[in-house]
């Protein structure tokens, strides 16, 4: 990626080196953990509040902290950030009726509480909805590169963009389409609403890639070529294949590879923003490839 000179976003914590200390949750620590998963795993807004009732006192810190390294993360995600920004803000206003408000992102390497209760790295990237932020453990661009074959800043970059388009989701009211189909209680529908949800993100990740490479020519071919591996390599089908799992469609919760990196491909191709809006009104069946 062609990143020089690129401004740098101001709403970058980065918690790397600070204590992980113990956790300490009203209710058993156990019990916040099981719901940490449900939500993670469901997204179900209950789950949210539940955990937020749960944790009464921040972590406990047990040894002094450390200055965050200086290995050029921190600017990279703090860029990567800046120009979804600046997308996402001219989109808004092109589009709706609203402001864009941008998230703040938290890089961490060791255990920290959130609004959507107590995260380690092991989680991966998330964002929670319980205090609109982001949170992005470097240790997975290490995985993606090493244990899905998809090294580079672009995957790295696709990775960030489908986190802050989950926060897009929230403000557009897209996060609580999902709601009203959970509450219906059938599960098949609801499993369906949130591979909807997960495939809408990475296309919405297209669309900013569309319009930063527009705005600031930051992309190359083999860019394009590591981000598709990325996609790939992380859809529900090829991820349970390779742990030697039948992949269950009733199971999917982001998309098969070939939906993920269809939908992702579609709005780096097309930019369109308007058609983000379709993923609740296709039939099921519509988003396959």
């Amino acid at each position: 990626m062609k990143l020089d000179g690129m401004r740098e976003s101001g709403n970058v914590k980065d918690r790397r080196g600070m204590s992980p200390g113990t956790l300490v949750a009203g209710g058993g620590g156990i019990g916040v953990v099981i719901l940490l998963l449900l939500f993670l795993f469901t997204g179900d807004q209950n789950f949210a509040r539940l955990l937020q009732q749960q944790v009464q006192a921040p972590a406990t810190q047990t040894r002094g902290e450390r200055p965050p390294p200086d290995d050029g993360t921190r600017k990279f995600i703090s860029v990567i950030l800046a120009s979804t920004e600046d997308v996402w803000t001219d989109q808004f206003k092109k589009h709706t009726n609203g402001r864009y408000q941008p998230p703040e992102l938290v890089i961490f390497d060791s255990p920290l509480q959130t609004g959507c209760g107590p995260a380690s790295p092991q989680m991966g990237p998330f964002y929670c909805p319980g205090d609109e932020k982001v949170y992005i453990p470097p240790s997975f661009f290490d995985e993606l590169a090493r244990g899905h074959g998809a090294p580079g800043e672009f995957p790295q970059a696709y990775v960030i963009a489908h986190e802050i388009s989950h926060h897009v989701q929230k403000l557009l009211g897209y996060t609580d389409l999902f709601e009203k189909v959970r509450q219906r209680g059938n599960k098949i529908a609801a499993n369906q609403a949130l591979v909807r949800l997960e495939l809408q993100a990475d296309y919405m990740a297209g669309v900013w890639a569309h319009h930063a490479h527009r705005q600031y020519e930051i992309l190359e071919q083999k860019d394009i070529v590591q981000a598709i591996k990325a996609t790939q390599a992380i859809g529900d089908d090829t991820l349970m294949q390779k742990a030697g799992r039948y992949a269950d469609p009733r199971e999917y919760t982001h998309g098969t590879s070939e939906q993920r990196t269809r939908w992702f491909t579609q709005g780096l191709k097309t930019g369109d923003f308007t058609f983000i809006d379709q993923f609740f009104k296709m039939d099921y069946d519509e988003l396959e490839p």
